[in-house]
């Protein structure tokens, strides 16, 4: 809607993706600061409560009556605050949008499952968590491939040329990451509001990198590839601000949980954003926690597979520290830190090149 009212009445400000990003936070932001306390009576009236594992930590048992599924509530928030301020000829844009949509009807369907059996476990199947999300994956790559034309060199960081052209097998990577992260971050929401100033933090340096490789004078400066993505950004700013409203209700003590509603899109959006920015490899750092906390997953599962013996306490990584009598404040704020450090960095090997 504004980049249309700066094309009807050339509202030059409106025209710029800096000032529609700002604007698009602060839309995310209010939309998310007036639905989520209506959503949260709503879930307690109704139940809709998060069901605790049983293996959980015995601290986790007292989280049982806390409403979730608030992931619906942000996405939501991102979505319209999105198609008011982006333009919509743009596809990189519209490619986000997609990717948000599906990936929380996917994160919605397990969720509702879990609370309509009051388990835990009750959700979808993981084949069938996994087949929707490959779906969900090539449906969005696919996208990438005949509607946005994009290109499928590899890049990797500190060289300034692609790699190599990856052709047909770029879907491949492109699925890959988009599902791994997309369960990177499902693996991290154990804590009040572990996953979410990490993915703020990764959203943030993603929309700076988007942002710069928009921008042909930047890119080139910096010797970055350059795409018309720069749009993207804007969808980004949006999802940090509905974040920032979320971690208002979600800090700990959480008032309500994002769910797999939540995570599962936030992480196939970081996903999205790494590949239209050329920065699949780049990842691994801006979303170091997310990494740290699957590889735990990995590590305790193989070992006890192999060895019979158990590296952690318990997986994922943050069940560990707990296991430890850590305070659950003292785990979060830790991880918070890593993240944002890991980001700085990130943003550093920008120039290193």
């Amino acid at each position: 809607m504004l980049y249309t009212l700066y094309e009807l009445f050339h509202i030059n400000i409106l025209g710029y993706i800096t000032i529609r990003a700002g604007v698009s936070f602060f839309l995310a932001l209010f939309f998310t600061l007036f639905l989520l306390p209506r959503f949260i009576k709503w879930a307690q009236r109704t139940s809709s409560v998060q069901p605790i594992n049983a293996w959980a930590p015995e601290n986790h048992q007292q989280k049982a009556k806390t409403p979730t599924m608030g992931g619906i509530v942000f996405v939501g928030a991102t979505i319209l605050a999105s198609l008011l301020t982006i333009k919509f000829s743009n596809m990189y844009a519209l490619g986000a949008i997609l990717t948000l949509i599906l990936f929380a009807l996917i994160g919605f369907q397990d969720d509702y499952a879990k609370i309509k059996k009051s388990e835990n476990l009750a959700g979808l199947k993981a084949r069938a968590k996994l087949a929707l999300q490959i779906i969900a994956a090539l449906v969005v790559t696919s996208f990438l491939c005949l509607f946005a034309d994009f290109n499928t060199d590899l890049y990797v960081p500190f060289i300034k040329t692609p790699v190599f052209d990856m052709g047909v097998y770029s879907i491949a990577l492109w699925c890959l990451v988009i599902i791994s992260t997309s369960n990177a971050v499902n693996l991290t929401d154990g804590l009040d509001g572990l996953a979410t100033v990490p993915s703020l933090a990764a959203l943030a340096s993603f929309s700076i990198i988007i942002y710069i490789t928009g921008n042909a004078k930047i890119s080139s400066y910096l010797l970055m590839p350059n795409f018309d993505v720069g749009e993207v950004a804007i969808v980004a700013s949006a999802l940090m601000g509905a974040l920032t409203g979320f971690l208002w209700y979600n800090c700990h003590p959480a008032e309500v949980f994002m769910g797999d509603s939540g995570s599962l899109t936030i992480g196939a959006f970081l996903g999205y954003l790494a590949i239209i920015s050329k920065s699949e490899i780049l990842l691994l750092l801006i979303g170091s926690i997310f990494v740290i906390e699957t590889v735990s997953v990995i590590l305790q599962v193989g070992s006890y597979k192999f060895r019979k013996k158990r590296v952690f306490l318990m997986a994922p990584i943050h069940h560990h520290f707990e296991m430890k009598k850590w305070a659950e404040n003292k785990i979060i704020v830790r991880f918070w830190i890593i993240a944002i450090l890991s980001n700085l960095i990130a943003l550093i090997t920008l120039k290193i090149r």
